[in-house]
């Protein structure tokens, strides 16, 4: 089972945790009210600061018996957010605050001008250069800095007022100056304004003069050209030629439409006496009176032969001198139709000379309006520009006029006033002892709280498993009982088993006192027997690899366990940050890195009794730390042995390799030490069945990788500088 697994198998104890508040309930509590005094005697000895409030508001302020004539409610500005924002930073532009300076004389008060009283504290910190010279900076300069500090403007939102703040240590003078900033504020808007208007007269005056005269000359020139180009102007506001062409095109339009009636009428006429028809159907036969009475005379000579013809022949004299009769009449009716077609000709020719006139009129005339017509422009050309230099004459005379009347009679409405007059404040708003001691209170007690609960989360002491988790018993670490520092003549003992330790380790080589030198005897050759590596070698294993974690099992005892510092203390010669966690039950391994087995180590931390800053030591002889057995009780640490993983986890956070001395541990021993980037090895000093039966059994459970390593051979580099040679 891996680390990170492991590690999502515990929870946070809750009670644990708030348990660690009720523990350190008197150093919260002492903190919170020594944070509570200082604040309380800050806001007791500051000096009081007093602010006055001015309050403008923004728009325009022209009536409607003064607004200029032509313009309307539509015509002033909009106030908007802009606007208003523009007006805040005019209220509290430079101009404005060394006037109010100067009107109040405000450069020979020492609370705008700190040269005027410098504390001997302000003097050390400028001769020391932790605090800039105020010498070095203008008086009038100083006076603006230090109105800028205490003055705040602003707009109030959803609205057009802005607000003007200004703060001091004198209620009346805070007062005076917020004031004095709206009163200046007020006269600069009027000053602006007259001066607009004297811009306005100043480029109106001249102006107008120019344009006189300009108008004056484009009217001549209208007058003058239309007098040589003799444009008569007709009815209708038209050129007359334009005129008499319009109506000489009605009148040719009425001939020509006169000379094809009487031709059509003189074709129908024609063709009738051509033919041989009847003259009944031509209208202008039977307009004629004379041939009506001819045809009534000869309807009544057919009406008198017919009722004849009833009891005479046709040979009778009688009928035959009425026939006669019947036959002149035919030829006088044909006689007149000759004489209305002749009549008739006579129309259409008389109408197609009137129309041959009219239509050389109609071009005469013609080419005279296309002339009438270019002139006619050049004079709408030159009666416009006449038209519109008037018009802007008369603007501008209208806008001097209205300039002209404002400054006579010094009107000039400021499109702001003052909402109401400033009053001298009363309580200070600087500093509330209530709220500042309150605020002090609870924010210190917060603060202890958080950085107490933090402590005991980030320790570890407020871990547990969780709900559900599973984790193997952890019978491969052997907890050491409580040890006690031991007597002179234990300490020899002691000495001398590690002496004869370190002697089979060497195979030859011994351990020099710290502080007398180091003899050796002459060294053996050092042969492989099992395919074993040395530390040399596994140190270079474990650089090469990147591995996070190194396990050492030692099945031949504390002697071997010396394998294990070996190689932590080569890799942390190599430049690696290195722990060594010394699971042995008898400190075996962090007794010669720290000569002493007192110091709180991993059974503390499992207790809860330390963290992880009291655990770990550095070594005397290397660069690499240490995490020794411990003093706690061991069977309370076992109660623990669980947050392993949960350590594991946060060393290899920390480190780049952490080596873990486990002892004559097995396979499932190490299991929960196991996770990403592990390497096992297994210690020997002897080729003998015990160290193979242990390699069968880790290669059998799991760990086809282990690698047998031994100390035999290794001859340690030279001590850092500073520090004892362990070899």
């Amino acid at each position: 089972m891996s680390v990170q697994s492991a590690a999502a198998d515990v929870d946070v104890d809750l009670r644990q945790l708030f348990a660690s508040l009720a523990r350190n309930w008197l150093r919260i509590v002492l903190v919170t009210l020594v944070v509570t005094g200082l604040a309380f005697a800050f806001a007791w000895l500051a000096t009081p600061q007093y602010k006055a409030v001015a309050k403008l508001e923004i728009g325009p302020r022209e009536s409607v018996f003064t607004r200029p004539a032509g313009s309307t409610s539509d015509d002033k500005p909009a106030t908007d957010e802009e606007a208003v924002a523009t007006e805040v930073q005019i209220i509290s532009s430079p101009d404005i605050l060394k006037k109010v300076a100067a009107d109040l004389n405000l450069e020979k008060l020492p609370e705008f001008d700190e040269t005027l009283r410098m504390s001997a504290l302000s003097r050390a910190l400028v001769l020391v250069g932790l605090k800039s010279d105020p010498f070095d900076i203008p008086p009038e300069e100083r006076v603006l800095n230090a109105m800028h500090d205490k003055l705040n403007v602003y707009g109030v939102e959803k609205s057009r007022v802005i607000a003007v703040e200004f703060s001091s240590r004198d209620p009346k003078l805070a007062a005076q100056v917020a004031d004095a900033i709206a009163q200046a504020y007020l006269a600069s808007k009027g000053n602006a304004k007259k001066e607009s208007n004297t811009a306005a007269t100043g480029f109106l005056g001249p102006e107008i003069t120019d344009l006189q005269n300009r108008v004056k000359e484009a009217e001549a020139k209208v007058a003058a050209y239309r007098a040589q180009s003799d444009l008569l102007m007709g009815g209708n506001n038209s050129v007359l030629a334009t005129q008499q062409l319009s109506e000489l095109s009605t009148e040719l339009s009425r001939v020509r439409a006169n000379r094809a009636a009487a031709e059509a009428t003189a074709d129908s006429v024609r063709k009738a006496l051509q033919n041989g028809g009847t003259l009944d159907s031509v209208p202008e036969v039977l307009s004629s009176e004379l041939i009506q009475r001819l045809l009534e005379r000869q309807v009544e000579l057919r009406t008198n032969i017919a009722d004849l013809s009833t009891t005479l022949l046709d040979n009778h004299p009688r009928i035959r001198a009425l026939k006669s009769q019947l036959a002149d009449l035919g030829g006088q009716i044909r006689n007149e139709a000759q004489k209305i077609l002749k009549g008739l000709t006579t129309q259409a020719q008389t109408a197609k000379a009137r129309e041959d006139q009219l239509v050389e009129e109609v071009n005469q005339l013609k080419a005279a309006s296309a002339r009438a017509g270019e002139q006619q422009v050049q004079l709408d050309a030159l009666q416009r520009d006449a038209n519109a230099q008037r018009q802007q004459l008369e603007s501008y005379m209208a806008s001097y006029r209205e300039a002209a009347s404002r400054a006579d009679r010094n009107y000039l409405p400021v499109d702001a006033r003052l909402l109401s007059k400033v009053q001298v404040p009363t309580e200070p708003y600087f500093p509330k002892i209530g709220p500042i001691t309150g605020a002090a209170a609870a924010a210190s007690l917060l603060l202890m709280a958080i950085g107490t609960l933090l402590k005991e989360l980030f320790s570890g002491r407020a871990m547990r498993p969780a709900a559900g988790a599973r984790f193997e018993p952890i019978e491969q670490v052997a907890m050491p009982v409580a040890r006690t520092e031991p007597t002179g003549a234990e300490a020899e003992d002691e000495d001398s088993d590690d002496s004869v330790a370190e002697d089979r380790i060497g195979q030859g080589a011994t351990m020099a006192a710290p502080g007398e030198p180091a003899e050796a005897e002459s060294p053996q050759p050092w042969q492989s027997r099992l395919g074993e590596i040395d530390v040399d070698k596994a140190a270079e294993k474990l650089i090469a690899s990147g591995a996070a974690r190194a396990i050492f099992v030692s099945p031949e005892g504390d002697e071997a366990a010396a394998t294990a510092v070996l190689v932590a203390r080569e890799v942390s010669d190599a430049g690696l940050r290195v722990l060594l966690l010394d699971l042995t039950a008898s400190g075996a391994a962090s007794r010669p890195m720290l000569e002493s087995g007192l110091f709180p180590g991993i059974t503390n931390l499992l207790a809860s009794e330390a963290q992880f800053s009291d655990v770990i030591h550095p070594d005397l002889y290397s660069d690499a730390h240490v995490i020794p057995v411990g003093t706690a009780d061991p069977v309370r640490a076992m109660r623990a042995a669980d947050r392993l993983p949960i350590i594991m986890q946060s060393l290899t956070t920390a480190y780049d390799l952490v080596v873990v001395e486990c002892g004559p541990a097995d396979a499932q021993g190490i299991s929960r030490l196991v996770g990403d980037g592990t390497e096992v090895f297994l210690s020997m000093l002897e080729a003998d069945d015990e160290v193979t039966q242990a390699a069968v059994k880790l290669i059998e459970n799991g760990y086809p990788d282990v690698t047998l390593v031994t100390p035999a051979g290794h001859e340690p580099g030279n001590p850092l500088p500073g520090r004892r040679s362990a070899a």
